[in-house]
């Protein structure tokens, strides 16, 4: 095989501390040690023994994979470099060399694998609340190469296709939790699959979600209706000093007749005239200033019986809202840590 340059070497001894640590198998567990030490023969024929032995987890066969793939680029071996690269896919598509980490060479290698197979990568699922039969979660992910995607929820007493569709790069599904026959999807765990069609060949995706069932929020009964205030109803009228004014007038005439009478024998006459006129002037002052009695205002009376009216028929929709919600369920649906793949 052919030899690196020191430069190519160099900068892809820097992918190597993507592989994970801890293997317990020992053919792996040398290939590591010698692909640090940039020894990639020994790397590849340490990774090839490992997995002829057939005794790897599914985490060590990432490694394994993901090794060969940087150890033969190393070396120029293009095709099989790109052969474990696809493993790698496979077994993990959303596993890739970190472009700050590797070099082009490793990064354009691993893009021709994933041009070469057909998988789900990068499916995620949103956390979202909503009510039954009014929303939805979206599914997210993302084909290898164009195909038809269909997305399935299986689950208690529940098996339900999504949707499907043809998808070049990204797509989106959006689950609305209920069954077919439109009753919310019972609390509990599910599990998003996400298959990709091409052909003869097919790539499935899964991740588990859980549902979560809870009462919808009912809304309060309103006491007053925003920015109206009811108006009052009767009012004082304003004080009416008429009476005092007649009372002046009564008494000026009074005086007047009282003077006209000193010239005359009547004294008595005249302490009388004096006399009516200072109760007269007394009464007329008394009645103005007494606070009259509160009037009905039949303007304000009809405002505030329109004003209860509609409130009243808004707290009687609010009343049919609430009875309407009290039978509807409050979904919440959020994925699993770790429930991915």
């Amino acid at each position: 095989m052919k030899q690196p340059t020191v430069l190519i070497v160099a900068v892809l001894t820097l992918g190597s501390v993507q592989l994970l640590e801890g293997q317990d198998n020992p053919a792996l567990r040398q290939a590591r040690q010698a692909y640090d030490a940039l020894d990639f023969e020994n790397a590849i024929t340490n990774a090839q023994q490992a997995l002829q032995q057939g005794l790897l987890s599914r985490d060590d066969r990432i490694i394994a994979h993901e090794l060969l793939g940087f150890a033969f680029g190393a070396l120029d071996s293009a095709r099989q470099a790109v052969d474990h690269f696809r493993e790698l896919i496979f077994l993990d598509p959303d596993r890739e060399p970190d472009v700050n980490m590797v070099s082009p060479r490793i990064t354009a290698l691993y893009a021709s694998a994933l041009g070469q197979v057909l998988v789900v990568r990068q499916l995620r699922v949103d956390s979202a609340s909503f009510v039954a039969n009014q929303g939805g979660v979206d599914i997210r992910f993302q084909l290898s190469r164009p195909a038809r995607a269909i997305a399935r929820v299986v689950g208690p007493d529940y098996d339900v296709v999504v949707d499907s569709q043809l998808v070049a790069g990204s797509g989106r599904f959006t689950w609305r939790a209920v069954s077919p026959d439109g009753n919310p999807a019972s609390p509990g765990s599910y599990q998003v699959i996400v298959t990709a069609v091409e052909a003869g060949n097919e790539f499935a995706a899964p991740i588990d979600v859980r549902v979560l069932h809870a009462p919808v929020d009912t809304l309060d009964h309103l006491t007053s209706l925003a920015g109206y205030s009811e108006l009052p109803e009767t009012e004082r009228p304003p004080r009416n000093w008429r009476p005092l004014g007649v009372a002046v007038l009564y008494a000026g005439l009074s005086a007047g007749a009282a003077v006209a009478l000193e010239h005359s024998d009547l004294g008595e006459s005249k302490r009388e005239v004096l006399s009516v006129g200072a109760l007269g002037l007394l009464t007329g002052f008394i009645m103005s200033v007494k606070r009259p009695d509160p009037q009905l205002v039949p303007a304000n009376i009809r405002y505030n019986q329109l004003l209860r009216e509609n409130l009243a028929r808004q707290n009687a929709q609010i009343a049919a809202e609430n009875a309407a919600r009290r039978r509807q369920v409050m979904l919440t649906i959020f994925p699993l840590a770790g429930g991915d793949r």
